[in-house]
């Protein structure tokens, strides 16, 4: 991957299990960048945004001068992956919620739809990419999606409804794909939109 670095949002969450994910899709460590202020953001080639808790993330950016910053990286079209509470932070709609948020996904989502910690769950996920084709899907106090705007594709479904979709350069899941051992995604978000890139 050259100098190709891939930055994971470090405020809270579970960023540090997407980094080993990463290592496992074959990315080096050295590569890894733990983004903690605005600097950061702005050396990154792309960016996963982790699980944890939406408010407290959407709220920190702001105190440390970043949102905006991000936001606008987002939207000129840096690859960013998010999952759970960071599909969350992404979202324009959040069903009952006016939490801050960079609202550039175009979906609306619910909130701990599937109910609390104790509630989580494992259940086979099917994607659309026939090189992946079904994972275990691991649901801790899972967001749902409950409506897409235009140009947003479904690319993985649990039960017929939809649980990770891209748009653009973004792709959000509400699972914790970070957690599967051998990391097929995020190997495929690497040749997905990053490798290209080096062509």
């Amino acid at each position: 991957m050259n100098d190709l670095r891939i930055g994971l949002l470090a405020f809270q969450g579970d960023y540090e299990a997407h980094g080993k994910a990463l290592t496992r899709a074959g990315v080096a460590s050295s590569a890894l960048v733990e983004v903690r202020r605005l600097s950061d953001i702005e050396r990154v080639d792309a960016l996963i945004i982790p699980g944890g808790e939406s408010t407290v993330m959407g709220m920190l950016l702001e105190r440390f001068g970043m949102f905006e910053a991000l936001k606008t990286r987002i939207e000129d079209g840096l690859p960013v992956f998010a999952t759970c509470a960071g599909l969350i932070l992404l979202a324009k709609n959040i069903e009952g919620s006016d939490q801050t948020r960079l609202g550039v996904l175009d979906i609306t989502v619910r909130r701990n739809a599937y109910g609390r910690q104790i509630d989580s769950f494992h259940s086979p996920v099917r994607t659309t990419l026939p090189q992946i084709g079904i994972v275990d899907g691991v649901f801790i106090r899972a967001p749902k999606i409950t409506a897409l705007g235009e140009g947003v594709e479904v690319i993985a479904t649990h039960r017929d409804e939809p649980v990770m979709v891209r748009q653009g350069s973004i792709v959000a899941a509400t699972f914790h794909p970070e957690l599967l051992p051998d990391a097929p995604l995020h190997r495929w978000f690497i040749q997905s939109f990053l490798l290209k890139t080096q062509g």
